[in-house]
């Protein structure tokens, strides 16, 4: 099982960025994939998740209305569109998968990529 995660850079504060994260090594439909994000001195937290069988999201109170994730089945990516960008969305952010096949939510995730940095300058 693998994840790849891309897309990461700097913006500027109100602009946006979309990361990818295409996966490889299992049967894609058959998970949810989630975003997580860490800052600098932070614990990481869940930023949003996907059912790649019926495209149920989440999203946490802090993105939501900014942030969009969404899946290309045929590709085995999932995508997170980033508008609005703010200074405090800088982090490293991860892509991973849900370890309970059929599942989506912010339960537990077992496989995880490498991550991506993304910089918002004010």
């Amino acid at each position: 099982v693998q994840l790849q995660a891309s897309g990461g850079g700097l913006a500027q504060a109100g602009g946006s960025l979309r990361l990818s994260c295409t996966a490889s090594g299992f049967t894609f439909d058959d998970y949810a994939i989630g975003w997580f994000r860490q800052a600098p001195g932070k614990e990481r937290e869940g930023v949003s998740c996907i059912s790649s069988s019926d495209d149920s999201t989440y999203y946490s109170d802090s993105v939501k209305g900014r942030f969009t994730i969404s899946v290309d089945n045929a590709k085995n990516t999932v995508y997170l569109q980033m508008n609005s960008l703010k200074p405090e969305d800088t982090a490293v952010y991860y892509c991973a998968r849900h370890s309970d096949q059929g599942t989506t939510g912010w339960g537990q995730y077992d496989y995880w990529g490498q991550g991506t940095l993304v910089t918002v300058s004010s």
